[in-house]
């Protein structure tokens, strides 16, 4: 793996002129539009998984067995984590070709249609298989644009950043998955309280769905005023050294072919426990333990909270020390919290649940908010796009998009939470291991 630490004159020894330093208003109209979209789009998803969890398999993949279908909708949930890697083929061609801001902007009006989509579709009940059919298409659709969101808006945030504040600047679009999250609460909650549980599975799942329009609308004004990423802006012309390839993908996979492997194990553990806490918790716990709906939604969405508002000391302290010091700090503590963080399931107390997973969604971020940093500066900025939304797209998948069908088809031969600690755990193990074997980054040069 020699390219691993062979290759400083083109990835870090690019100069400082190579990436001007934007214009201050220009870098906090940047900030704000990665991290509206990035809310928009994990809005959606969180949406989709909160549904996944609640209604979509009887409305949608009716059976006699309860747990075939939730399986069933948690399968669809996987399956844009299977249409991600697209994403990272086609929005990681564009952004680095093209420019971030556009292929940033096709992704948010992909992620709202498709979003939009799912709550107009008719049910099993009314349409039959077509409606399964029209489900799994649409999420297909939301999980392409997944593939090239994160690494968009972590780019333009990151190549538009100060000298010596990239870690935080990158990390802002980080904090769009847990915020996200509580703006899906802050719409179900309610909807399910007007409803009630019987009309929320009838109708009222619909709501949140739609509201994304609005959303969807807001961000793209937000983004439509930024200004493209200097680093782009300064690209060679073709003809010139290192432009970018015509195909990144290949040329990454070429090129980086180690560090592609090690990046996606580095995020692999984070993906997991942001998944198993946010997404298949909803479902576990109220189905097999008993556990209230709202003290689920509601301690989940403490969790988060707390999640959002660590991203950014996390990212200061990255800038600060160094990326890889506060990443294996994170991936310690969540090896270790991640068997008292599940068991607290097992006590059915509302207070301490909220407590054990806020504990383990801080100690998540301090893995989370610096490797928006981390990743894309393992790569050069010819194939920066592609290289961080694959190493981030591809993690997120092994570790997050199956998190929910491994944990059902592991509770159902052992039913204990305990099972999800050792198998965050383990994952968490092994994004430990693969950071220690990628270099320090912080003070790389992000030009050309």
């Amino acid at each position: 793996m020699s390219e691993i630490t062979s290759d400083a004159a083109e990835v870090g020894a690019a100069s400082p002129s190579a990436a001007p330093a934007a214009q201050k208003s220009d870098v906090s109209r940047v900030a704000v539009a990665s991290l509206v979209g990035t809310v928009i789009e994990y809005y959606d998803f969180a949406v989709y998984g909160t549904a996944a969890a609640l209604v979509l398999g009887p409305a949608f993949f009716p059976s006699g067995n309860p747990t075939l279908s939730t399986l069933a909708a948690f399968l669809t949930f996987a399956a844009a984590f299977l249409a991600r890697p697209v994403g990272v083929v086609l929005f990681g061609t564009i952004g680095d070709r093209l420019g971030r801001k556009r292929a940033l902007v096709l992704s948010l009006v992909l992620m709202g249609v498709a979003t939009v989509g799912v709550g107009l579709l008719p049910t099993y009940e009314t349409a039959g298989l077509a409606a399964p059919v029209l489900l799994v298409a649409l999420r297909l659709v939301q999980g392409v644009s997944m593939g090239g969101e994160w690494g968009g808006a972590v780019l333009l945030a990151a190549e538009h950043a100060p000298p010596g504040r990239r870690a935080l600047y990158a990390s802002i679009p980080q904090a769009g998955p847990p915020l996200g999250f509580l703006l899906s609460s802050a719409v179900i909650l309610p909807t399910l309280a007007f409803a009630g549980k019987g009309g929320f599975a009838d109708w009222a799942w619909r709501i949140p769905f739609l509201l994304s329009t609005v959303l969807v609308v807001v961000g793209l004004w937000v983004r439509s005023r930024v200004t493209e990423s200097p680093v782009f802006r300064e690209r060679p012309a073709e003809g010139a050294a290192a432009p970018a390839p015509r195909f990144p993908l290949g040329a990454l996979l070429k090129e980086y072919p180690g560090r592609l492997l090690l990046g996606i194990g580095a995020a692999i553990g984070g993906s997991a426990v942001y998944y198993l806490t946010i997404v298949y918790s909803l479902s576990y716990g109220p189905k097999a333990l008993g556990i209230p709906q709202p003290t689920m939604l509601t301690a989940t969405s403490i969790a988060a909270a707390a999640g959002a508002v660590a991203t950014v000391p996390a990212a200061r302290l990255a800038d600060r020390v160094g990326r890889r010091p506060v990443i294996l700090a994170g991936a310690i503590g969540c090896v270790l919290w991640a068997l008292p963080m599940f068991g607290s399931l097992k006590t059915g107390n509302g207070v301490l649940i909220a407590g054990a997973f806020t504990v383990g969604l801080v100690l998540f971020t301090l893995m989370f908010a610096p490797i928006a940093a981390f990743l894309p500066e393992l790569f050069p900025a010819r194939l920066r796009y592609t290289g961080a939304s694959a190493t981030f797209i591809l993690a997120n998948t092994l570790g997050g998009g199956f998190a929910p069908l491994v944990a059902t088809w592991l509770n159902a031969h052992w039913q204990s939470p305990l099972v999800l600690g050792a198998y965050a755990g383990g994952l968490c193990l092994v994004s430990l291991g693969c950071v220690l074997a990628l270099p320090e980054t912080r003070d790389r040069e992000f030009g050309l």
